[in-house]
Formats: C-alpha cells, structure tokens, sequence
C-alpha cells in the first residue's frame, strides 16, 4: 500500500518502462485531470493519481490488446501492488471486460481518452498552448473523424455519462486541469 501512495515510487516505475517523451506526457495529463477528480470528490489524491499515472506504463513494451495492460498487472502484482489499484488499471482498456464499478475506473476511462485528445487539439493551435484550447474547439475536433483517428470518439463521449458529467463541464474540467500542469505536460 505504502508504494501506491507514494509518486517519486510510481514516477520510477513509469520511467523503468516508459521512454517515449509522448506516453510520459500522457501519463502526467491523465494523472492531472484524475488528481483534480479527486480533489472534486474528496479522494485520495496520492492513490488516484498513481494509478493515473501507471495506467499505460507497460503500453512501449507490450502495445498490443493481448498483452496491455494485462503485462503491466502482473509486473505491478509482484511489486505488491493491490487489487484495488490494478483492478482500476485495467478497466480503463475496455476490452479488458472489467466492469467499471468505482468512481476512480469511472474517472480514469473519463479522463484517458481525453487527455490525449485535449493534447492532440492543443498542438494544432498556433501558439501551440493550452491556454488557447477552448471546449467548443475540442467539440469542433471531436466532429472531424480525420483529426487524431487513433482517438476513440464515442469512448469520450459514453465515459463522461458514467460518471455523470456533462460533456462540456468534463471538457473544461480537463483543460483546467492540464492547464495546472501546463509545463509539466508542454502545453
């Protein structure tokens, strides 16, 4: 339990496995809007985060839905991670067939797809800075199948009704988010 709760421990497993410059920001912008819901519901910050943070930590390594995030549980079993972390972990891969259930897997689903797109959106602007990124042009984007294919539109969209947010408020609750952590994320 103790590792779960500590980030310097978690950001070195990130980083063991993790060299591509894109997935490391990645994981810090899903970590960013997952912290802040936690925040919001009066959770624990340290928890939520870390499983935000090791959410796609095996991805480099093994990138195929055979074997992410299912290789990443096993290595984070034998580091004595518990279920309840790994559990959430691999219900944010909805292939996996895990049931979301708890109001961290319902935030982590949210907030990964997402953030991506929210990174992918904040690129294409000319300043190439979050804090041009409005909701209305990341809904506009949304609508254009040709702008980040790789993202799955109706995950975004079907992820916020599970945890019962309002597309829009999820959108801008996100960008706030990552604008806190803009220089971590190069945004």
């Amino acid at each position: 339990m103790e590792k779960e709760l500590n980030r310097d421990e978690c950001l070195k497993i990130l980083q063991e496995y993790t060299k591509s410059e894109s997935l490391l920001k990645h994981a810090y912008a899903v970590e960013a809007c997952v912290v802040a819901y936690a925040e919001k519901f009066g959770e624990d910050k340290n928890f939520w985060g870390n499983v935000a943070l090791l959410h796609d930590f095996d991805y480099e390594r093994f990138p195929t839905e055979k074997e992410h995030p299912y290789k990443g549980n096993e290595i984070l079993k034998e580091l004595g991670f518990s279920e309840e972390f790994r559990t959430a972990i691999m219900s944010h891969a909805a292939y996996t067939g895990i049931e979301r259930t708890t109001q961290l897997q319902k935030t982590l689903f949210a907030c990964d797809e997402l953030a991506g797109f929210i990174t992918a959106v904040t690129y294409v602007r000319p300043s190439k800075s979050i804090d041009e990124v409005k909701v209305k042009s990341v809904k506009k984007k949304l609508k254009d199948k040709g702008f980040a294919r790789a993202v799955n539109r109706e995950e975004i969209i079907q992820s916020a009704e599970e945890l019962g947010v309002a597309l829009d408020e999820h959108i801008q609750f996100c960008i706030d988010a990552m604008k806190q952590r803009k220089e971590l994320l190069g945004l």
